[in-house]
């Protein structure tokens, strides 16, 4: 029978690498004669093992009282070797019950002598494998075979005890490890959107709109980095190129849509960063986020509503995508919640920019994080029952709009006016994975206080809205239904007496949001507004998109 190597008894990896760890430890030290080459191949072994050391000391008295001793040279250990009765014993045993392996290579460098260490690894596998075929029953394993057993057990109890020791303590700074080690890693989320859009009817002027087409896009790129595995570095670049129809064609807030490139605004070809925050978790139930840019409520806080999409999926107008009171709070700065389960509680403080000229960024007075716009937001949701959500919001904010609603409901914007608002919600929301219909609605009030130019007023808006969504043909897929109110100024007072809006103007939304693919959905959908800018004197005025969005 030809002499087969010790090293393929060793089936399990992290009993190999103790013993490796143990007979190598002392083949470092044992005086070595010859070529320059072994010395430089025995320091680099010595170097390794050191890192090893460094890294992870492991304490050899484990699970005992007697720790294992160093030794100084392999000649202080006695080998086994090929012509012993024990390499022999252990050699028939693994032929016999399969418990012996070759080299990756499949060589069998048999004409090596081991140390006991090593041996007794070979025995350990060779042990467990014979435990695994009495458990099942095997008649493969004779009294010859529990004879040999017992005796090299007997001989080897010290090395396996050893070796079972090191196992366990590598078994538990591995755990460790896996359980703890994180690497920093960056994500690209990309979303796409080309719409076709076109409106048609009166605008706030008593004008016609501009019935032609018009071909927008939305791209974001967000970056997002995690350090730790519960914290978020989000970056994104955006480009819009769709004109606001607040702007050129309607020349009013009412049924803007949330993906052009924002009210009052013109679209353009240039990337420009959107959005730069940071979030992670105060213990288990609190998250914050700081934000640097282009901040807004959904970034830290929920909107209740079952269809905001930011633009990209469910509704297609800014005042179908969530209820206009989160308007009020955009910009830099922070936001937290805290998740009790049933309840859950939000604040927050974003200051920004406004058309007046006034900055974030800026140093001057009436400018800045404190002394500039800003909006601040309480919240709080409450969850009774799986998948439904009932929110009670509170914004003060100084020159801040909801972007939504006639000219006269948006003072800043429309108007140019410097104005405090404090501002109240109710919304709620319900969806569950197993339900096909969506819920939503919200009930909002304005109180704003506009004192400009010696102007002192008060003026009070309300909106509302009810949502309705049904699962419809493939996976993703969706018809949804939006009618309410967008803000209408209904009374005022002081210097801004007769200023309320005449009329009242109903916000009509459908689409069918068709998912083509896990990456690409397809959504006609119209806004119709009756009575524009809360005046009957208006035509009706309808505009039609057809979305299609793509995300990778």
């Amino acid at each position: 029978m030809s002499k087969k190597s010790p090293y393929f008894w060793l089936t399990k990896p992290a009993i190999v690498s103790a013993s490796l760890l143990l007979a190598t430890s002392a083949i470092a030290s044992e005086p070595v004669s010859g070529s320059g080459s072994a010395t430089n191949e025995n320091a680099s072994i010595n170097s390794i093992l050191n890192q090893v050391e460094e890294y992870n000391p492991i304490n050899l008295s484990q699970g005992g009282d007697d720790p294992l001793q160093r030794v100084n040279s392999v000649n202080q250990l006695r080998d086994v070797r090929p012509t012993d009765w024990a390499y022999t014993a252990l050699q028939n045993l693994a032929e016999r019950h399969g418990c012996l392996l070759a080299y990756p290579n499949g060589e069998y460098r048999g004409n090596r002598a081991m140390t006991r260490y090593e041996f007794a690894a070979g025995l350990d596998a060779c042990l467990e494998q014979i435990q695994r075929q009495l458990a099942n029953l095997d008649t493969g394993v004779s009294r010859s075979d529990l004879e040999a057993l017992q005796r090299l057990q007997e001989e080897f109890a010290g090395e396996l005890t050893v070796l079972r020791r090191r196992v366990d303590a590598l078994e538990v700074r591995t755990a460790e490890l896996e359980a703890n080690q994180f690497s920093t890693t960056t994500k690209l989320f990309g979303e796409s959107i080309f719409a076709l859009v076109a409106a048609d009817g009166g605008s706030a002027t008593n004008a016609d709109a501009n019935g032609e087409f018009a071909l927008g896009t939305r791209t974001r790129l967000n970056f997002d980095t995690s350090f730790s595995g519960q914290d978020l570095l989000r970056t994104r670049l955006q480009v819009a190129t769709l004109d606001s129809f607040a702007q050129n064609n309607t020349f009013t807030p009412e049924g803007d849509l949330m993906f052009n490139a924002g009210l009052d605004q013109d679209g353009d070809t240039t990337f420009r960063l959107s959005s730069l925050l940071y979030s992670t978790n105060l213990g288990d139930k609190t998250r914050i986020a700081f934000i640097a840019n282009a901040g807004a409520v959904n970034d830290f806080a929920s909107t209740v509503v079952p269809m905001d999409g930011d633009g990209g999926s469910g509704a297609v107008s800014r005042f179908g995508t969530r209820p206009p009171i989160y308007n009020l709070v955009s910009g830099s700065g922070v936001g937290l919640t805290y998740d009790a389960g049933k309840a859950e509680l939000s604040l927050g403080y974003l200051a920004g920019n406004d058309n007046l000229g006034r900055s974030v960024g800026s140093p001057l007075p009436q400018n800045g994080l404190f002394d500039g716009p800003y909006g601040a937001i309480a919240q709080l949701v409450f969850k009774p029952v799986d998948g439904l959500k009932v929110g009670l919001t509170y914004v003060n904010a100084y020159n801040k709009d909801t972007q939504t609603g006639s000219i006269f409901a948006t003072p800043v914007s429309s108007i140019g006016f410097t104005t405090s608002t404090n501002a109240y919600g109710l919304q709620f929301g319900y969806e569950t994975a197993d339900m096909p219909v969506k819920l939503g609605g919200w009930l909002g009030y304005t109180d704003s206080n506009i004192k400009d130019s010696g102007l002192d007023g008060d003026m009070a808006a309300w909106n509302w809205a009810v949502t309705l969504g049904v699962d419809a043909g493939p996976p993703g897929s969706q018809l949804g239904l939006i009618v309410g109110m967008e803000p209408k100024v209904t009374s005022s007072d002081g210097a801004l007496a007769g200023l309320e809006d005449s009329d009242t103007s109903l916000h009509i939304e459908g689409f069918y949001e068709y998912q083509l693919s896990n990456n690409i959905s397809v959504t006609p959908a119209f806004v119709w507004l009756t009575a524009p800018d809360h005046n009957s004197n208006n035509d009706d005025l309808v505009i039609g998109t057809l979305r299609t969005t793509f995300r990778f």
